[in-house]
């Protein structure tokens, strides 16, 4: 059974009873409010005295008009922001995962709108999103060739990005793209495993280079190589980008090509059920998602989504979302009791100040200690920090920053690779979350092997960026044609956490 769990010869005992809720290739005929083909009897009327019988049927047909479905008054006040009643496809999280998904799922549609897609997001000024709230980096050096097959995938995206995404008579979208290439410091007992990496990012046609403590004070003078042994460099298809640009521009496209978009969060949902039992007599329930109930904001109201597929793009709250569908809640022992170990994570990004810093062609560094940082524009200012250990954990109630941890942990750090930055000047800071993934730290993508109809893009674990708009093509595609053709991503799947198989990623920053 493709992307599945296999339980042995299986019959039914109760299975749900109901039809499939929208033809994903059948058009639909809305309702549109037209004009009356009857003769109006009273047209050309005028009656006698000073009252306008004529103007008043005008008024009245105008009302009537207007009170009918299709128009923009409604006499009973009811939100504009309220989602459709029904949809072929739920998607919750409006991030960059989310509005990709959307976008492929409208690209790779048969027909204009013959998939009904719904992004419910809650937060649309994006003040807590970790898409516009990372550094916005994309690399290929990665130690497993399905995240390098997916920086490869989005750098020749971004290249191209007005073709898919660009609007006729408008100006070109500009994501701001800075090709600087990352920089990996590797100590001693890092270089075996930097160099085996580098292997395998060239084995998948990455354009990267070794760089010894000779040859990198060569090309970045202002660089201490105290205690490094070895570097890679990056040479194409690395830098950083604006992620806002780039979440715009896929949600104002996928929108002009019919995606919904719900202002909402996504409390609950409804399922069915069919319960089997294997040749052991072991019972095992298969639900099914019927409705997605949505809380509108500020409101304790709800508003139902009769759906056939629900994508899992809420990022740090994927866990959340899963649990809502009875993942992680089921008995000890059996397959029900595992959950999608997504948890939130905060982390910090300050931004400093130095006139005598490193120049223009500055890639984005990270230290063998795990410290980072990148330019930020022009000005001798810069970002970076690095993620606290196990035990330094922030608090995620909130996304306060803790300037002290620039103090004692970040800042030592930097000022010893580079010393220009012993006299640097922060300037700003803000923290944002990581939607990370607790047994692995790579992704969970693809459908659960019991809700059939609930699809996984989410623990990318600070490579969401990057990889979303290859994430989002290959979903579509596992969702429409029932298997990966761009990407196989089918290591990535739920399976692996039923069968206890983690896929580490060697270069986690």
């Amino acid at each position: 059974m493709r992307g599945g769990v296999m339980f042995g010869r299986l019959r039914p005992l109760v299975a749900a009873a109901g039809r499939p809720l929208a033809n994903p290739v059948e058009p639909r005929r809305q309702f549109r409010t037209g004009e009356s083909r009857q003769r109006d009897r009273f047209r050309g009327y005028e009656p006698r005295g000073s009252w306008d019988f004529g103007k008043e049927m005008a008024e009245f047909r105008k009302k009537l008009k207007e009170a009918l479905p299709g128009s923009d008054w409604n006499p009973l006040g009811i939100s504009k922001d309220l989602p459709p009643e029904w949809a072929d496809i739920v998607i919750v999280g409006g991030g960059i995962i989310g509005w990709s998904v959307a976008f492929w799922l409208k690209m790779k549609e048969s027909q204009r709108n013959a998939i009904r897609v719904v992004v419910v997001e809650r937060d649309l000024q994006y003040t807590k999103a970790s898409t516009v709230l990372s550094v916005g980096g994309i690399r290929q050096q990665f130690s497993l060739p399905e995240n390098i097959k997916m920086s490869q995938f989005s750098a020749e995206f971004l290249r191209s990005i007005n073709d898919y995404l660009g609007f006729f008579n408008e100006p070109p979208i500009d994501v701001q793209f800075n090709p600087m290439g990352y920089l990996f410091l590797a100590s001693e007992d890092g270089a075996a495993v930097l160099e085996e990496n580098v292997k395998i990012q060239r084995a998948e046609a990455a354009e990267v280079s070794l760089l010894s403590p000779a040859q990198l004070q060569k090309k970045f003078p202002w660089l201490n190589t105290d205690g490094v042994a070895l570097a890679s460099y990056g040479l194409e298809n690395e830098g950083w980008f604006d992620p806002w640009t780039l979440l715009n521009a896929l949600r104002r496209k996928a929108m002009s090509m019919g995606v919904f978009q719900s202002l909402g969060e996504v409390m609950s949902f409804h399922c069915s059920s069919t319960e089997m039992v294997t040749e052991d007599g072991e019972l095992i329930n298969f639900p099914r998602i019927m409705v997605a109930n949505v809380q509108m904001p500020d409101s304790i109201e709800y508003s139902p989504i009769k759906c056939s597929i629900v994508v899992n793009a809420a990022g740090a709250w994927s866990g959340r979302v899963a649990e809502m569908a009875g993942i992680g809640t089921g008995p000890p022992g059996s397959l029900e009791e595992i959950r999608l170990p997504v948890e939130p994570k905060k982390r910090y990004v300050y931004v400093w100040n130095c006139p005598e810093g490193p120049g223009l062609e500055t890639p984005m560094l990270i230290d063998t200690t795990g410290a980072y940082f990148r330019r930020e524009g022009l000005g001798g200012n810069y970002l970076g920090s690095i993620s606290p250990t196990e035990d330094e954990e922030p608090d995620i109630q909130d996304l306060e920053v803790d300037h002290e941890f620039f103090q004692e942990k970040v800042w030592p750090k930097l000022a010893h690779r580079v010393p220009a930055f012993e006299s640097l000047k922060v300037k700003s800071s803000w923290a944002g979350y990581y939607d990370y993934n607790t047994f692995d730290q790579n992704p969970v993508i693809g459908a659960h092997p019991l809700v059939g109809n609930l699809y996984f893009a989410s623990g990318f674990s600070g490579h969401g960026l990057q990889h979303s708009l290859a994430v989002g093509k290959c979903i579509t595609e596992l969702i429409l044609e029932g298997e990966y053709k761009t990407i196989d991503l089918g290591r990535f799947s739920f399976d692996r956490l039923i069968k206890g198989e983690q896929i580490l990623e060697k270069n986690i920053i």
